[in-house]
């Protein structure tokens, strides 16, 4: 985040000033939990947010940014699609994350002809990126009323109860079903399988691997796409959906990176699984997001008459890595701190409950760098420290043992995370809100399904750890075997992108510039040509109107 001057200890100093201990009190809030989130989460930053002018959600709430991205000109219109190459296909699966394998692996099982089309590579996805675990109500103490209870009122009421209710329920197959695909988790001495506790939860319901628990489920997703018989198109973004004369979605044009050529794919079902916006780098945060995360499903569904929902609301993770800059905005999982290490200031004091949910441990943090009790570097970067060596001093061993990738990060960092605190501050995670849903993954546009980051109504306005990759296979397989029960049904239709018209009268009327092209498909900072004159992402912007 752009922090103007930071105050507080430098560096140096506060490391000098450090000392390790076994236990640090936590003192009683300061501030209430809604106020601190008004006066400190990012969410609440006024000059962030504006109003919608255009398309089904005109008038909501809505970061700047992305408003700027769902009011964007396509990249495409008639012209670039004469001489393209046409393939049909039963379902096509737009993104190769851990839903969008789910969803074509379901799909593909009940028969349907799947093309599974990603903008980088298969497994490219902020699921590798999730360390900490997966959430299900599996033990005894715990119930799936109780995970639906956390999950509400953690966003602050704003969920979708159906939607919940279907996610906590689905919980305990869900992690049977990864078993039966070769997922392997920690497990105890008799070989149940190890749970922890998530901050903002009131039971243990995290199962997890190490802390490379996504990790291994895009492994063993991965592996089962590449044995069906599941066609799989890497280096492939879509660019536009493609409508159909029913004002539902029956394919996509998309552009190949190898060729650089269009290819319009018709389809009787579309499955949206995007993944989310964090490499917009909103309110100029750093981001724990892969690079291809540029919100590209958000404006194809808006496009073509998708609502969307809570467009304002974005997780920041409390703990990504601030120090060295180099690294900032890699993840630390939650796990490190569910085993119990402590989150201190710059007077060596806890100031939050550190299982706290993940916004207020986020605004939190945020409150003692802006209030001068952080710890500032050398390129002007605040943070807070996570106390390592406190719980290597209360459990022995635990960071080698449970968290390999952690000291892997420490290591690049050059630091010994048994013996030296790391300096960590907010990164930006995760899209709370998205593309409208049922329980069926159904948008309001028939035939265009939606599942994963991309979608909302399941997380409201603040997400809890483990209950993403619970979503992306309970929902994912719910997204594959709708989309593959709709191919029985789907008859054929005339298919165009007549909405782009409509788009470019509404951008007109409101007096929005058509200069700017949406999808992103890849940061503003990202070394790519996509300007070619002749075929393949963009046109020349001159021609593109002749």
């Amino acid at each position: 985040m752009s922090q103007g001057t930071a105050v507080g200890t430098i560096y140096q100093q506060a490391l000098e000033d450090y000392v390790p201990l076994l236990e640090r009190p936590l003192p009683e809030p300061s501030l209430e939990t809604g106020k601190l989130l008004k006066q400190f989460h990012p969410d609440y930053i006024d000059s962030s947010r504006t109003r919608l002018e255009t398309g089904v959600n005109r008038g909501d709430s809505c970061h700047v940014q992305l408003a700027q991205i769902l009011q964007s000109d396509s990249r495409i219109n008639e012209a670039d699609l004469a001489g393209a190459a046409t393939i049909n296909t039963d379902v096509l699966v737009i993104g190769g994350g851990g839903a969008g394998c789910a969803a074509a692996l379901i799909a593909q099982q009940q028969g349907a002809h799947v093309i599974l089309a990603t903008k980088l590579r298969l497994g490219d996805s902020n699921t590798v990126m999730a360390e900490g675990g997966i959430q299900a109500s599996i033990n005894k103490e715990d119930s799936p009323q109780s995970h639906f209870d956390d999950t509400l009122k953690a966003g602050h009421h704003h969920g979708n109860p159906d939607l919940i209710a279907e996610l906590a329920m689905d919980g305990p197959d869900t992690i049977r079903w990864l078993i039966q695909q070769g997922m392997q988790f920690d497990l105890d001495e008799f070989g149940d399988l190890l749970t922890r506790r998530a901050g903002g939860t009131s039971a243990e319901r995290i199962c997890f691997y190490r802390d490379y628990t996504g990790l291994e489920m895009m492994r063993v997703l991965r592996e089962a796409v590449h044995n069906s018989n599941i066609d799989v198109w890497d280096y492939s973004p879509t660019v536009e959906l493609l409508g159909d004369d029913m004002k539902g979605c029956s394919g996509a044009v998309i552009s190949s990176l190898k060729t650089r050529k269009y290819i319009q794919v018709n389809a009787k079902a579309v499955v949206l699984a995007t993944g989310g916006i964090g490499r917009m780098h909103l309110n100029d945060f750093p981001t724990s997001n892969p690079f291809g995360a540029t919100g590209d499903g958000l404006v194809l569904a808006y496009r073509i008459g998708a609502a969307l929902r809570d467009l304002d609301s974005f997780q920041y993770h409390p703990t990504g890595l601030a120090h060295p800059y180099h690294l900032a905005g890699m993840l630390i999982t939650e796990g490190v701190r569910s085993c119990g290490t402590y989150l201190l200031n710059n007077k060596g004091e806890r100031f939050v409950d550190e299982l706290a949910a993940r916004d207020i441990v986020a605004a939190a943090i945020i409150r003692e760098c802006k209030e001068g009790r952080g710890i500032v570097t050398e390129d002007n970067q605040s943070g807070v420290w996570l106390d390592t060596p406190g719980i290597e001093l209360r459990q022995p061993g635990i960071l080698r043992k449970r968290f390999p990738k952690l000291m892997r990060l420490g290591d690049k960092a050059e630091i010994d995370i048994t013996q030296k605190p790391m300096l960590i501050y907010p990164t930006l995670h995760y899209q709370n809100g998205g593309i409208v849903i049922n329980e069926q993954c159904e948008t309001e546009v028939p035939g265009l399904f939606c599942v994963g980051e991309v979608s909302g109504g399941i997380h409201g306005k603040n997400r809890l750890m483990g209950n993403a990759l619970l979503e992306i296979i309970s929902f994912g397989r719910k997204a594959g075997l709708a989309a593959a029960k709709r191919r029985k049904n789907k008859r054929s239709s005339q298919l165009s992108i007549e909405h782009l018209n409509q788009l470019r009268r509404e951008l007109t009327t409101a007096e929005i510039s058509l200069d700017y092209q949406g999808p992103l498909l890849f940061p503003e900072y990202a070394k790519f040509d996509l300007d070619l004159d002749y075929v393949g992402l963009h046109r020349n912007r001159r021609s593109h109107r002749r």
